[in-house]
């Protein structure tokens, strides 16, 4: 009888747990893991949501770049963190990219992580130096095709999202163009700038400040549609690669046994952040929307982003070293 009695007290005494770990929170700094190297697009969000979680808990925000292995440094380190709800992590495409295509991770993608919101979605830029004697997709390609493996795209590293999306264009394009990785945007910016690698598909919130101080030319994006910040720049479809498409995305996860009042009450805020006006027009100027949806919503989405990414690796034989 008392054996029974204390197994019925022991969900209780979970529960009050969990509730009284939420109500306190958060009870330190909070660790915001950025997987990629510092000046992109992630940089920009990071410290936006990090100010905002500090006005309303208090605490500092202490942003972490943590780059290297396409993401998995960084986010391994989340993954093994204490669960209590102080070590976030914001990650890319390339979180859902590297299920596929890493033969072995040191973390469990789907149960070692939590999604907490899918923040935002955005187009990649197509962006060519300015020395580049081209001003469309079209001559781009004939650019190409005129001096097969002269030219150079760069990415932020192997199996990137920014890697895959050009490896999707060359093969839908026909044309032989040279992989350069970087271990992240900061990386590619001085050598695209200067000429010295010639293309790269990228976020555009990650590329977007270069293009208006006019130090890179951007000729189309990568959408389905124009977008309306930029009505006047073509789609890469409609610019002469009919059914091109790609989307990035950012989304913000925590140690996967984190408790879900505590997943619950970030996600609250995160939500918040996303409504406000200057989070609204920083994203708009990247052609990026925010999203903001629900922890269970994010997790499905992410399980849709393995399997597309997954089908783009396998048939385009990307892989890595």
């Amino acid at each position: 009888m008392k054996v029974a009695a204390l197994l019925l007290l022991v969900p209780a005494t979970l529960f009050w747990s969990a509730a009284d770990a939420a109500q306190s929170f958060p009870t330190k700094p909070i660790r915001f893991i950025i997987p990629t190297a510092a000046g992109g697009g992630s940089d920009q969000i990071v410290r936006f949501l990090g100010n905002k979680y500090t006005e309303a808990w208090g605490q500092q925000v202490v942003v972490d770049n943590r780059p290297g292995a396409g993401m998995v440094i960084g986010i391994d380190i989340a993954a093994k963190a204490t669960p209590d709800g102080h070590t976030l992590v914001l990650v890319n495409p390339s979180h859902a990219i590297n299920a596929t295509l890493m033969a072995k991770l040191p973390y469990d993608p789907i149960n070692d992580l939590i999604p907490i919101s899918v923040v935002a979605t955005q187009a990649y830029g197509v962006v060519v130096p300015n020395s580049l004697p081209v001003q469309s997709v079209k001559e781009l390609i004939a650019l190409a095709k005129s001096k097969p493996r002269e030219l150079s795209f760069a990415s932020s590293g192997p199996g990137s999202a920014s890697h895959l999306a050009a490896e999707m264009f060359t093969g839908m394009t026909g044309t032989e163009i040279v992989h350069v990785a970087y271990k992240g945007t900061g990386g590619v910016m001085p050598d695209l700038i200067a000429g010295r690698v010639h293309l790269y598909i990228n976020p555009m919130l990650a590329v977007i400040n270069q293009v208006q101080a006019g130090r890179l030319r951007l000729i189309a994006v990568t959408s389905a549609k124009r977008l309306n910040a930029l009505p006047d720049v073509p789609t890469v479809a409609e610019a002469g690669v009919p059914g091109y498409e790609a989307m990035s995305w950012y989304m913000v996860l925590a140690p996967g046994k984190t408790p879900m009042p505590i997943i619950n009450q970030i996600h609250a805020e995160t939500v918040k952040a996303l409504k406000a006006k200057e989070m609204l027009d920083m994203l708009a100027r990247g052609g990026t929307e925010a999203l903001g949806n629900t922890p269970k919503e994010a997790m499905d989405f992410l399980k849709v982003e393995i399997a597309r990414w997954g089908k783009v690796i396998k048939q385009a034989n990307v892989r890595i070293q």
